[in-house]
């Protein structure tokens, strides 16, 4: 299976739909299931003082070092100018969720289904495969 990993809060942040743009420096032509797997790196601090981004996650629902859900990965749009200030104006909630500059790339995220049994990995950069060892 295809997995991503994220720094939280933003893997709980797209299991719980609060959500559904992941932004990258790097543009994907993948398209279809991905897990998403929140890494064990703790949460930098400059994240942890931003208050609208961390009153978006309920106390104690990170889920460092797990495979916590799955979605499917519809579109990487290049950000231009006009995307990101459209963005901010009509979905600020995704926007304060994001690093939206020119030149970066937004991963369209939809279907997320959340996994009944978190699965204990280590994360790996860019897109890898995990061999599942048991049914999920």
């Amino acid at each position: 299976m295809k997995v991503l990993s994220l720094t939280e809060p933003y893997a709980t942040l797209i299991k719980e739909e609060r959500k559904k743009v992941e932004t990258r420096s790097w543009k994907t032509s993948y398209r279809g299931e991905l897990y998403i797997h929140a890494s064990s790196t703790h949460i930098p601090k400059e994240w942890k003082n931003n208050k609208e981004l961390m009153n978006l996650i309920k106390d104690n629902s990170l889920n460092f070092g797990n495979i916590i859900c799955k979605c499917n990965l519809v579109d990487c749009i290049y950000m231009t100018k006009e995307y990101i200030e459209n963005m901010k104006r009509n979905n600020y909630q995704e926007y304060i969720c994001g690093e939206y500059k020119e030149g970066r790339y937004a991963w369209i995220l939809e279907n997320i289904q959340v996994l009944d049994n978190p699965i204990k990995a280590k994360g790996h950069l860019s897109i890898w495969n995990y061999e599942e060892k048991h049914k999920m």
